[in-house]
């Protein structure tokens, strides 16, 4: 009997503790929209360009031709675009210069959860899109709704930005 009672009150006592804990966290504060500087972005889109364009200028009359096609590919500007999912809104701005995607900016739910899943997630998504150059990106590990929404968004648009 002593023994039942001590195994109850050190498990009683054991939870008790842990959700003590588990309310005593607080999830780190996260800016209402965390757009990355753009002054970040641009490089990384320029050096994209830069790693093309010593390929492209080898044979002097392929430069023309890759820079119409790339022209071709989308409108440049700024495109806007947003997409709704279960935990608020995914508000997308693609920036498009000579034709490639330069550059994304995205605003994001940052509540609850939200806050610490969603920075890390859409900063890869970004890098992705960057690379891909269209909205053929995979999805992030543990973000799926957050990277389903994104993609939604961006190809909302890459929509407004073909010709």
């Amino acid at each position: 009997m002593r023994r039942s009672t001590a195994a109850a009150v050190g498990t009683l006592t054991g939870a008790a503790l842990i959700v003590g804990v588990r309310l005593s966290v607080t999830a780190p504060e996260v800016p209402a929209a965390a757009p990355a500087p753009a002054a970040n972005e641009q490089p990384a889109g320029g050096e994209a360009g830069a790693a093309s364009k010593p390929a492209s200028k080898a044979p002097a009359e392929k430069a023309p031709a890759e820079e119409k096609e790339d022209e071709g590919k989308f409108k440049n500007g700024t495109y806007k675009a947003d997409a709704k999912y279960v935990y608020g809104t995914i508000s997308l701005s693609l920036k498009v210069t000579g034709g490639k995607i330069a550059s994304v900016q995205a605003g994001y739910p940052t509540a609850n959860d939200s806050g610490t899943i969603n920075p890390p997630a859409i900063e890869s998504l970004k890098a992705s899109t960057l690379k891909a150059q269209s909205a053929d990106v995979d999805a992030v590990s543990g973000a799926t709704l957050t990277s389903e929404a994104y993609v939604k968004g961006l190809q909302a648009a890459l929509d407004k930005a073909a010709k």
